[in-house]
């Protein structure tokens, strides 16, 4: 068994943490092995998830969520990323990058359009900044769009895109240049719904980890969508985008916690299985140690997006405190990824072992969302330097 939820937690969200938790054990686990091996999306799993009403959590009832707050999510994800991280990305790109830009800045004819079927998982949203130039550096975006009477015609390629191209994407929101102004680029963002003629999605990439996470890179040509399909004000979207990637950093360094925490609990359970010079090797100080310091990674990680959220959630800033939570809980998952490898030995080296899985996964929780080194930008600027 995984370890407590923690016992500080009000009771919603600990009831939340453990039918979340018998949802990934029971339903999530026993089907993880096959969807990385086969490189599937998981259909079914994000099906039964929509029906817990995962993908509304933090969206009010009248846009048919369930009125909770981005920490409910933060606790799900934590726990769905314990058993299959390619599960848990699903969900929190559904909900914090192709949901909530919705939510935040949309017209409410767009929220009324949208949201309902996004909150109740039925579809999926996508959110198109990355493109082949423009990565960690996104202000040197080349996509444009260009008013033509009443459409916008949007132009240009995206890349790494999470749930842009399954059977219920609805729509991706892309970051393109719509002028020119005395400080530069003019970036808004348009939204482009999938089968618009001339939006191509490209094959699936075939990647080191999150196998089961569709992912593809994106073209545009010509494509041409109603002007009222601008997302927020026009020339606001590098800065809106800016504050969702804010948030996303909570909700990931939450993934990343699963995951840290994952390692600690199935190296915990091995530890006491497994027999080397004649006793479990939990029993050997080299073990015991190295699985302690697991421990000790996935706690402090925990506490670092609990207090960046708790921030959020009281509408202080937060900024800092979310880079400071996405570095140290990718560090962690990746170190006990590492370190939870080494305890299993040859074992650890196995794919049907899921500390193999997220061995593997893990390195990407150091780069999306915002590399190690943009964090360490941001918490440096914070200090003033």
């Amino acid at each position: 068994m995984s370890e407590a939820i923690p016992s500080e937690l009000p009771e919603e969200y600990r009831e939340l943490a453990a039918t979340v938790r018998d949802f990934a054990e029971q339903v999530v686990a026993p089907v993880s092995a096959q969807h990385d091996r086969e490189h599937s999306f998981p259909y079914e799993v994000v099906a039964g998830m929509a029906e817990m009403g995962l993908f509304g959590l933090p969206f009010p009832e009248e846009y048919g969520g369930m009125g909770g707050d981005y920490f409910a999510l933060c606790l799900a994800l934590e726990e769905l990323a314990k058993v299959d991280q390619s599960v848990a990305i699903t969900l929190e790109a559904g909900v914090s990058l192709g949901a909530m830009p919705i939510f935040r800045f949309g017209t409410e004819e767009q929220k009324q359009r949208w949201l309902p079927s996004l909150a109740a998982g039925t579809a999926l949203g996508a959110f198109g900044l990355t493109e082949p130039d423009a990565g960690s550096d996104a202000g040197r975006t080349r996509t444009t769009a260009r008013l033509d009477g009443p459409e916008w015609v949007v132009n240009g390629s995206k890349q790494f895109i999470t749930n842009s191209g399954t059977d219920i994407t609805a729509f991706v929101t892309v970051t393109a240049v719509t002028g020119e102004t005395e400080r530069g680029k003019e970036i808004s963002t348009i939204i482009v719904p999938s089968g618009t003629p001339g939006f191509d999605v490209a094959p699936p990439y075939d990647k080191v980890g999150w196998n089961a996470s569709d992912t593809h890179a994106l073209s545009f040509q010509d494509v041409r969508v109603p002007a009222e399909n601008l997302l927020g004000e026009r020339g606001r979207g590098y800065a809106n985008f800016l504050r969702i990637l804010d948030e996303g950093r909570i909700a990931i360094a939450a993934l990343a916690v699963g995951a840290a925490q994952g390692c600690v609990d199935d190296a915990v359970r091995y530890a006491k299985e497994r027999q080397a010079f004649g006793t479990h090797i939990g029993g050997h100080q080299a073990i015991a140690f190295k699985i302690a310091r697991m421990e000790a990674r996935a706690q402090v990680a925990r506490r670092a997006y609990y207090h960046a959220a708790a921030l959020l959630l009281a509408g202080k800033p937060f900024k800092q405190e979310a880079a400071i939570a996405k570095l140290v809980a990718g560090e962690a998952a990746m170190d006990n990824a590492r370190d939870a490898t080494q305890v299993f030995g040859g074992n650890g080296f196995m794919n049907e072992y899921r500390v193999a899985r997220h061995y593997r996964d893990s390195k990407i929780l150091e780069v999306g969302e915002g590399t190690t080194e943009v964090q360490l930008m941001l918490i440096a600027r914070s200090l003033g330097l």
